[in-house]
């Protein structure tokens, strides 16, 4: 099998130079350090340490019940195969006496940004939770093999990147993997989780990857992206990922694993390969063609649209507006959409655009500066008291707003005595429930995708909390409408037709009598309103677009789409 290692590389090489660009910011080429376990018997000791003290108090953390060893049952090397097993066998060390053993490997090797792979076969016995993971070099962690000179930072600040974890998600299907990041902003139960299924766990080998760059981390499976965390704003509390670390290879037992089964005698994880990648060639060259100019404009967001070349494959585009900056990496030749969002509506925008590569050449013609004004806010917002579930003491506000096919849907609790606030977005018909992401406080958003301009949607929020909750009534909103459409009550009109598309103008029939029409642009501001004294409404001085026509009829009101050409 290992005949094939010069092989495989290449493979791996060619797959990521095909496909990778699609999936990563920065490809990364260049094999820095590896082990490919060509050699039987115990693990290669300049490479890798046996990390067995046990921590402060005689336990692992997150109560496992294992001694790490560095006995060769627990990890060895057989077959162009790294084999750590977990064991259950008495074994007693440093004063205490436990039930299980395996191993806890630290890479003696640590680095900053590139790409790690390791062709792996998990143990899926309950109970068991192999990890393939990194720790920041500057870990205080007694034992650890860096801790001794470097160890000046506790976790969580010194980061941590959980490559591959399986056995700790008894809630997703038994071929779940997961990666998961730990940081000062979010740790232990984190929110920075990502999974997918990889086929026939316990009995094929699959390739997991993490892609560590200065600006995000993705992680894929078999050379396919599944996750990636890229805070829009870095700081040391969510991302402690710009100095070293190191790599750790172990199998934990039981703890948040679950409880073993009592048959149980031992298993292994099963390590083919393991290879960190990295660009180590000096770049000399500038990037070229820089281009910046600006796509769609929302409310609260601009796009830019930029495109560079270099040789490295990689562009670094770095924007700087007002007191706040950007940087994102995007592909050689290929059209970067960056979408810069929290904008404030109706307000004037500079934008200042760089181009570099990673290694730091800037583009001749740096800086492009671009400008842009956001759009008004297209949507409804308010406050109420009602509850259809439970009840209110102060109530909530609420807000729908349009941008471009989506609804952005958010509430916020006023009521200040509720503690654990969580929220859930009801759909009405057919129900759904979805959770809502916290923005901050007690304010809640979710976004709707795809949603048809001029359509009627209707949601509530449930606000979930200790003890108790409280459902607030169903709200209504047209798609694409401001306030302006919805201040008032009205039964819904179909009962009339309309030219569309409309040139020159707009011929209206119906059955019941009209009693006037309005004309509304896609950004919610009138643009006609008149009484029908015949079927036709002139819109020969429209632009040429989508607009919202509305009809009343006594106390009927309909909505729909016209488009005028």
């Amino acid at each position: 099998m290992k005949k094939n290692t010069l092989f495989q590389i290449i493979l791996t090489l060619l797959l990521y130079s095909q496909f990778g660009f699609s999936q990563v910011d920065v490809v990364y080429n260049d094999l820095v350090w590896s082990d490919e376990f060509d050699v039987n018997g115990a693990v290669n000791s300049t490479k890798w340490h046996h990390q067995t003290q046990l921590p402060a108090g005689g336990s692992w953390f997150n109560g496992e019940v294992q001694h790490y060893t560095d006995e060769i049952t627990n990890s060895f090397v057989n077959g162009g195969f790294l084999n750590i097993v977990a064991k259950k066998e008495p074994y007693t060390s440093q004063g205490y006496t436990k039930q299980y053993t395996s191993a806890r490997l630290n890479s003696k090797f640590a680095f900053k940004y590139g790409r790690v792979d390791v062709r792996a076969k998990l143990p899926i016995e309950v109970g068991t939770w192999p990890a393939i993971w990194m720790l920041g070099k500057n870990v205080n962690e007694d034992g650890g093999f860096f801790d001794a000179a470097f160890g000046t930072t506790n976790w969580p600040a010194c980061g941590e990147i959980d490559i591959m974890e399986h056995g700790i998600t008894p809630s997703q299907p038994a071929n779940y993997v997961q990666s998961a990041l730990h940081t000062p902003s979010s740790f232990g139960n984190t929110m920075n989780i990502g999974g997918t299924i990889a086929n026939n766990l316990g009995t094929d080998y699959h390739v997991y990857s993490m892609n560590w760059s200065p600006f995000q981390i993705t992680f894929l499976l078999d050379g396919v992206a599944f996750y990636t965390y890229n805070p829009a704003i870095k700081t040391p509390s969510n991302w402690p990922f710009d100095l070293e670390q190191y790599l750790l290879l172990n199998i934990a037992m039981g703890g948040i694993a679950g409880t073993i089964d009592p048959s149980y005698t031992q298993s292994s994880m099963v390590i083919d390969y393991v290879r960190v990648y990295q660009n180590v060639v000096v770049d000399t060259q500038i990037p070229t063609n820089f281009t910046a100019t600006i796509g769609n404009v929302t409310s609260s967001s601009v796009e830019l649209l930029l495109n560079a070349n270099d040789d490295s494959g990689t562009i670094v585009y770095d924007v700087a507006y007002g007191s706040l900056t950007n940087t994102s990496a995007g592909t050689s030749g290929i059209q970067k959409s960056l979408i810069i969002s929290g904008l404030s509506p109706n307000t004037n925008y500079t934008f200042s655009v760089a181009a570099s590569d990673v290694t730091g050449n800037d583009a001749a013609n740096n800086s492009i500066v671009l400008n842009a004004t956001t759009l008004g806010v297209i949507g409804c917002s308010g406050t109420d008291t009602v509850a259809q579930q439970g009840s209110f003491s102060m109530g909530y506000n609420y807000a729908f707003e349009t941008i471009g096919t989506d609804v952005k849907i958010t509430f916020e609790l006023l009521d200040t005595d509720r503690v654990g606030v969580v929220a859930y977005l009801w759909k009405q018909a057919p129900f759904t429930e979805t959770p809502m992401s916290n923005v901050s406080g007690r304010i809640f958003t979710h976004t709707l995708t795809g949603q048809t301009m001029g359509a009627t949607i209707n949601y509530a929020v449930k606000f979930a909390y200790a003890n108790g909750l409280s459902v607030t009534h169903y709200i209504s909103y047209v798609v694409g409408s401001n306030c302006s459409l919805d201040q008032e009550s009205f039964d819904a009109f179909t009962e009339f037709n309309f030219s569309n598309p409309a040139h020159n103008y707009i011929s209206i029939t119906s059955g019941s009598s009209i009693d006037k029409v309005e004309i509304y642009n896609l950004i919610g501001n009138k643009v006609l309103s008149t009484t029908l004294n015949t079927n036709e409404i002139e819109v020969s001085n429209f632009s040429n677009g989508m607009y919202l026509l509305v009809v009343y009829s006594g106390s009927k009101r309909g909505i729909k789409k016209v488009i005028i050409n």
